[in-house]
């Protein structure tokens, strides 16, 4: 079913309060748009402010280069059927350098070579936290740990948690991908 109205109404910048529309300035600044999730969430600006504050911690702190959280994003999404976040995201990692080969065959990712195999450890991850966490197998877990430190292990865990939130919370509300300049009135 193709949606007409969202689920939910997006603040304006217009009407949101200083603190919010500081953070729809940033986004218009940095990317040209404000993504619909953001304008939905911050119908609630306390929830909005610290879901700003982690999604930015988690992309921009730690010693993961940003290249490979974006792709065990995109992966994550993969998996979750998540069109919204797939829109954004994917071209990001694009950006990043990763080829349309590599994104569109994600899946495959474990047969081929242009995959480092601590590339491979963390795509294996994204799907193992997104299918099943509770069957993390302590040899996988292992595994993990002896191609990233205990830091990096949180960081790439919590990429692929965050994105599980996301594409949950953008799936049940039928988000629409955001449009370039989307956000600005």
């Amino acid at each position: 079913m193709i949606r007409t109205e969202p689920r939910l109404p997006r603040v304006s910048r217009k009407d949101a309060p200083p603190n919010v529309a500081a953070i729809f300035d940033h986004y218009m600044q940095t990317r040209g748009n404000v993504p619909n999730m953001f304008r939905t969430v911050a119908l609630r600006p306390e929830i909005f402010e610290t879901m700003i504050a982690h999604f930015q911690a988690i992309l921009n702190t730690g010693t993961l280069p940003t290249r490979l959280k974006e792709l065990v994003i995109v992966r994550t999404s993969q998996l979750n059927a998540c069109r919204y976040c797939l829109g954004s995201h994917t071209q990001i990692a694009r950006k990043l350098g990763w080829t349309d080969d590599q994104i569109d065959n994600l899946a495959e990712y474990a047969t081929r070579d242009d995959f480092t195999p601590a590339e491979k450890v963390a795509l294996r991850l994204a799907e193992e936290m997104t299918l099943d966490a509770n069957k993390i197998s302590d040899a996988f877990f292992a595994e993990v740990r002896s191609h990233y430190s205990e830091g990096e292990v949180v960081e790439l865990m919590a990429a692929i948690g965050l994105f599980n939130y996301f594409n949950r919370f953008n799936n049940a509300l039928q988000l629409e991908p955001t449009r370039p300049g989307e956000g600005a009135e």
